[in-house]
């Protein structure tokens, strides 16, 4: 079972984010709390660590929140090695896109391939363009 963040209008998927199993999530929200946040769950970053990964949103005004967590975390995990990872379904996907982590902040992708962290920074924008919240599936 993977977690899928998305942005609904009604019934309609505005957009969404497939980030992979729940293992794969807090294996990114243990690297935010061990470089980012100094082993402190919830003091830099508590509306993305602090969460439950399985239910909920994350209203329009977490997200304007939890964006500024995001582009702290990047900033932070640009500035150290890779994060190796044993998901069967990560090493396919780089090994297909030919993505080769320079910096930990590369180490996590979706399921298309496309960084995490920027992915997510873009369904903030579109809950906080449309007032809609991001919800946990």
């Amino acid at each position: 079972m993977g977690l899928y963040l998305a942005v609904f209008n009604g019934d309609d998927e505005i957009d969404g984010v497939d980030v992979g199993s729940y293992g794969d999530y807090d294996v990114f929200i243990q690297c935010v709390i061990k470089h980012v946040e100094n082993g402190v769950n919830g003091s830099v970053c508590p509306v993305l660590t602090l969460h439950h990964d399985s239910d909920g949103e994350w209203s329009v005004e977490e997200a304007k929140v939890l964006q500024e967590e995001l582009l702290k975390i990047k900033k932070v995990l640009t500035e150290i090695p890779p994060i190796a990872h044993d998901s069967s379904w990560v090493l396919e996907v780089m090994e297909e896109d030919g993505l080769k982590p320079s910096n930990a902040y590369e180490s996590f992708i979706d399921v298309d391939g496309e960084f995490l962290i920027d992915r997510l920074v873009e369904l903030t924008q579109i809950s906080i363009s449309k007032g809609l919240p991001i919800l946990f599936q």
